[in-house]
């Protein structure tokens, strides 16, 4: 995680930011907290935190209407702490603009992972580099090719951008929706058929064991990540 970096930290429960606060301050970050929707909205105008740790369930309404109030460009990243743990409460959020969902309860180590992938990218808004190397896997765009350890591997159109959405942001869940949308459209956001099937063919040509997938992973009822290799 990048030292020095701050972090909002938006919950009604005084223990859970007295908790995060701790944690944060062990490793170097300096926090703000806020406890309503108002509040952090105020608060992320006024200290422009690097991340966002955003509870749901706050007095003044939903916590997604952070995300909602701000314009995509003026927004920090968000990771959702919530004890909602559904998937259709996870895939509202992601497709809502969160960075990332963790379902409470917790552990310190793994909140302290998600928050260092999601400063390691920079909340995505940074332009796609021309190269993308994800573990073995590395993608040439202007060249239009993917190699796996140096091997090349041949892919269709559709299985190209697919793995080039999942690349932009390895560490992070894309919904179903946000990948029909980016990859066939808006009008195809319904059909989850066309990534089951697709998903199957990456896995069977980027895989060693295409049942024991290592890199393209599956969030069930969610969507897919690419796994970030291990710092």
């Amino acid at each position: 995680m990048t030292a020095g970096s701050t972090v909002l930290v938006v919950d009604d429960d005084v223990q859970v930011r007295r908790f995060l606060r701790t944690t944060l301050a062990g490793h170097g970050h300096a926090t703000v907290e806020a406890g309503t929707i108002a509040e952090a909205i105020d608060a992320i105008r006024r200290f422009q935190p690097a991340v966002v740790l955003l509870d749901l369930g706050l007095p003044d309404g939903d916590g997604l209407a952070v995300l909602r109030a701000l314009p995509a460009e003026q927004r920090p990243p968000v990771i959702v702490l919530s004890a909602r743990g559904q998937e259709g409460d996870k895939v509202v959020a992601l497709d809502a603009g969160a960075e990332d969902y963790l379902t409470k309860p917790f552990g310190a180590s793994e909140l302290l992972a998600r928050i260092r992938v999601v400063l390691r990218r920079g909340g995505g808004t940074a332009a796609t580099p021309a190269i993308l190397q994800v573990g073995p896997i590395r993608i040439d765009q202007p060249r239009h090719t993917v190699t796996i350890d140096g091997r090349e591997i041949h892919l269709t159109p559709i299985e190209f951008r697919l793995l080039l959405e999942l690349a932009r942001c390895p560490g992070r869940v894309l919904t179903h929706r946000q990948l029909l949308s980016e990859v066939w459209g808006p009008s195809a956001v319904e059909h989850t058929h066309y990534l089951r099937v697709h998903m199957a063919a990456l896995r069977r040509k980027l895989e060693a064991d295409p049942a024991r997938p290592q890199w393209l992973l599956t969030e069930a009822g969610v969507g897919y990540r690419l796994r970030e290799p291990a710092a």
